[in-house]
């Protein structure tokens, strides 16, 4: 595929076959041929918006280095369209494909504020943080619309429950007043995903996110407000971003974020495929270069799926990326402030009403 015939807004360049599917779909010549004939149009790449009706929200998180031990997802496919997303292939368990598929059909999930709450006020329950989201992005931009995610944080508010969230859209701002008296009680943390300082990189690479003058914006916004907010620079891509490691951490220590942490690229599952076809188009001079660079952090494989190390890689490459963020965080967060979120007062308000004793 040339650069030219790039999919503009979308960063999976085609349709991957679900490998859970015995049939395969092709696009025969022959059904091409009429198509141009007729004047048709083939696959315009509209989004769809699809209602699920679960009957839980909350997952518990067993991997040991994600960082969270549960997390909700109010959304399934994100419209992000960042082409390296490690979820792409869990839209696969729903039927569908890892790659525009994962962008173009999103399963919206309304009844989650009614399945929070009805799990915080479980009698068995004990408070603990639980992450918004931890799959894919709660406020992608069908969030504007919907506001699944602002009637969580409602929810959360009322019970006095711990959240975190991850997010790299600026919708954010529209829930501070949330928020900030989340915030007033040490119930709420942000971690913002800001992996590039260019925009020309982001539009390519994340074609459907806020612009990073709108991230770095809503950083400062955040922190500003007394709402404790880290950054993720989340993937590191040799030969992309890897380059802009120090310059980032000065940005974003300049706007007051707490901390910054990092995990570099790994290309699991039908990922691999999404991101080489995505580079023939966005990268063609550079790809077998940042191919080769990703392949040499993870013992000659485009992914490593061992725990602990598949975050970091390994290897002399992942080693000199660990380095240089040794240094950004020594020159620009040498007491980077570590946050602990309450999870006592939860217990008191789990039934709506104070005890007295």
């Amino acid at each position: 595929m040339k650069p030219e015939n790039r999919i503009k807004g979308r960063g999976a360049q085609e349709k991957v076959q679900n490998k859970f599917f015995i049939h395969n779909h092709e696009l025969r010549d022959d059904f091409l041929n009429y198509c141009q004939n007729e004047g048709e149009q083939i696959d315009k790449y509209k989004t769809t918006f699809i209602e699920t009706f679960p009957k839980t929200i909350i997952n518990k998180v067993t991997s040991p280095d994600v960082g969270m031990a549960y997390s909700l997802n109010p959304y399934q496919g994100c419209e992000h369209g960042c082409v390296y997303c490690y979820a792409r292939n869990s839209h696969e368990y729903w039927g569908y494909g890892a790659g525009l598929d994962f962008e173009t059909k999103i399963l919206v999930k309304k009844n989650a504020p009614e399945l929070l709450e009805k799990k915080i006020r479980n009698k068995n329950w004990k408070a603990y943080p639980i992450s918004l989201s931890g799959n894919t992005d709660c406020y992608q931009p069908i969030e504007n619309k919907l506001a699944i995610t602002r009637e969580l944080l409602k929810v959360f508010l009322k019970y006095r429950h711990p959240v975190g969230i991850i997010t790299k859209n600026a919708l954010i701002q529209r829930d501070m007043d949330i928020l900030s008296e989340l915030a007033s009680y040490d119930l709420v943390s942000v971690y913002l995903s800001i992996t590039s300082l260019q925009e020309e990189t982001r539009r390519i690479l994340e074609p459907r996110t806020a612009s990073i003058k709108k991230r770095l914006e809503t950083l400062e916004k955040l922190n500003g407000l007394g709402i404790p907010t880290n950054v993720m620079m989340a993937p590191i891509i040799p030969s992309i971003n890897s380059h802009e490691i120090l310059p980032l951490a000065k940005a974003i220590s300049e706007r007051g974020a707490k901390s910054i942490g990092y995990t570099i690229v790994r290309l699991n599952g039908a990922i691999g495929g999404i991101f080489t076809k995505w580079l023939e188009t966005a990268f063609p001079d550079r790809k077998d270069k940042i191919l080769h660079q990703i392949m040499q952090c993870h013992n000659g494989n485009l992914n490593d799926s061992v725990f602990g190390r598949r975050m970091k890689g390994s290897g002399q490459m992942a080693n000199q990326i660990h380095q240089l963020f040794a240094l950004a965080k020594k020159k620009y967060f040498p007491k980077p402030e570590k946050q602990y979120l309450n999870c006592d007062l939860h217990e008191d308000y789990k039934n709506n009403q104070l005890k007295l004793f």
